[in-house]
């Protein structure tokens, strides 16, 4: 009989970001696993081309890590990284000088794949492209602060005090950025809404 080995429990972010501060460089490895997905989202909210998501989400972690001395045992690990990744995708825009509706892209490479593997028919696939672009151009069409607290509330699920840290506003902003937010991308997606 084998004795059963108790479970693993995964270190906090914010116990391996002070040990990623202390010098333990392979502390960064399970918090690039952990936070690669929903940076990059995060990002592809933020930005028209996926390619520049990609590249700001790995150069979010390369300034965490560089700037590792600087991070404050005690403070959530998740607001410093959308903090930093915020300011990229801040500096990226403002370096946007190209057409936006060139940027913009079709489905993303995993939802094509996943309704071809649900069999669905090509004319389904085109209206879901054209309204994720509708979507996508929308979003980019929000003014930043709006544009930044809608995502991390509506595809991060942080909480008005959360988002009001990252982006340095009152929680009572953030509901009034939200409301906002709502209410123009109820206009622009009224022909999407309503079908």
């Amino acid at each position: 009989m084998s004795a059963a080995t108790p479970p693993t429990i995964a270190p906090s972010d914010e116990s391996l970001m002070t040990a990623l501060a202390g010098g333990e460089l392979a502390a960064l490895d399970p918090l690039m696993l952990r936070w690669q997905r929903p940076l990059q989202a995060f990002l592809r909210r933020h930005l028209p081309s996926d390619a520049d998501a990609l590249d700001l989400a790995q150069e979010t972690f390369v300034r965490i890590y560089r700037h590792r001395e600087n991070y404050r045992p005690g403070a959530r690990f998740s607001t410093w990284m959308f903090q930093i990744a915020l300011n990229l995708a801040r500096d990226q825009a403002r370096k946007v000088t190209r057409r936006r509706t060139d940027a913009l892209e079709a489905l993303a490479p995993e939802v094509a794949a996943g309704l071809a593997a649900e069999g669905a028919s090509p004319a389904d696939t085109a209206r879901l492209n054209e309204e994720i672009i509708a979507v996508r151009s929308a979003l980019l069409d929000l003014a930043e602060p709006l544009r930044t607290a809608l995502i991390l509330s509506e595809y991060q699920a942080l909480s008005h005090a959360e988002i009001a840290e990252i982006v340095g506003a009152t929680p009572k902003a953030v509901e009034t950025r939200l409301h906002r937010a709502r209410e123009k991308l109820r206009v622009a997606l009224a022909r999407w809404l309503n079908n």
